[in-house]
């Protein structure tokens, strides 16, 4: 199956939430294939255009650092180079491909000092979702804000959050599913997202009104989401909906997350179905104590599953790379 250049691949046509449940993914044997550069320990949050979906024919995947959202090209989605910074103050993007025109949504922060005084608790956390647009991925729009703090689920005693986008078109409506609130991770020494949330409008371009209740928040009784709920991307597929997640959660006295498949007959409410990606568990691996936020592409009969992972919790020797899954269809 040929992926859809309709709206990415949230919508993945024929598809079916069984074919996914069942489908075996696999490490890519050369994993990592993106890591940190220019001075920031980490590189995460890919969001991908495959070749069909992208005017040059390449694949394009936007991910962040310490320095704002960057873009990279590549031939093959394996082996990436970059093409340049799009935005600084800039986290956790969303890349979509609707008509002829591209939107990429993001997590826009304050100034990096702003950011390390956070870590320290000296300053609350402020972010709110942006957007910037481009007809050719080259030349890209002045940002503009989509999604304001509202309500109060969204803020903490660490500041207010509001990210991880993630756009899916439902008919004539569009919705955009969000990350908020704040959770400090002890043994890390920084914050994840509380919850999960999403908001409605008729355009892509704004206008977006938050519901009054998040989807998705910690259980306690949960082994995966018993600290926080990290970041959910929603793919509607012929018979239903799936979500990947990937909970934060505490384990043999240290946080932990995983990626989970979710299943959903709506889009909304969502139950567990397993876990497709957790960390190793390895000395001195790549992925030995976090896997991250992904996204799912459909290209030339495969499922992808990209994502960022962290080798340990300490927030001035972790490191975090970009690597992938894959599974046959």
């Amino acid at each position: 199956m040929k992926e859809s250049a309709a709206n990415r691949i949230t919508d993945m046509g024929e598809l079916t939430v069984a074919g996914i449940c069942s489908a075996e993914f696999r490490l890519f044997s050369g994993n990592p294939v993106i890591f940190p550069f220019g001075g920031s320990p980490m590189v995460a949050d890919p969001s991908l255009l495959t070749p069909s979906e992208s005017p040059d024919g390449l694949w394009h995947l936007f991910c962040h650092t310490l320095t704002g959202v960057w873009q990279f090209v590549s031939e093959d989605g394996i082996h990436f180079r970059r093409a340049g910074r799009i935005v600084p103050r800039a986290m956790r993007p969303d890349i979509n491909r609707i008509g002829n025109r591209y939107y990429l949504y993001y997590e826009r922060t304050r100034s990096l000092a702003a950011n390390g005084l956070n870590m320290l608790n000296l300053t609350p956390w402020r972010s709110s979702i942006y957007l910037t647009q481009s007809d050719d991925l080259i030349h890209w729009s002045k940002p503009e804000s989509v999604l304001e703090h509202t309500k109060p689920f969204e803020e903490s005693e660490r500041g207010v959050s509001l990210s991880n986008p993630f756009l899916l078109r439902e008919g004539d409506t569009f919705r955009l599913y969000y990350s908020c609130g704040l959770t400090y991770i002890k043994d890390c020494g920084f914050c994840e997202p509380t919850h999960i949330s999403y908001a409605v409008s008729e355009s892509p371009d704004g206008g977006f009104t938050a519901v009054d209740k998040p989807l998705i928040s910690p259980d306690s009784e949960n082994p995966y989401l018993n600290l926080c709920s990290g970041c959910l991307k929603v793919y509607r597929l012929s018979d239903g909906y799936i979500g990947i997640q990937n909970g934060i959660y505490l384990k043999d006295g240290g946080s932990r997350s995983a990626i989970l498949l979710l299943t959903s007959e709506d889009g909304l409410k969502f139950e567990f179905n397993r876990v497709l990606v957790e960390p190793d568990g390895k000395d001195g691996s790549w992925m030995r104590q976090f896997v991250y936020a992904s996204h799912l592409v459909c290209y030339d009969g495969k499922l992808r599953l990209y994502f960022n992972a962290r080798n340990t919790a300490a927030a001035l020797s972790g490191r975090e790379c970009i690597g992938f899954a894959e599974a046959e269809i």
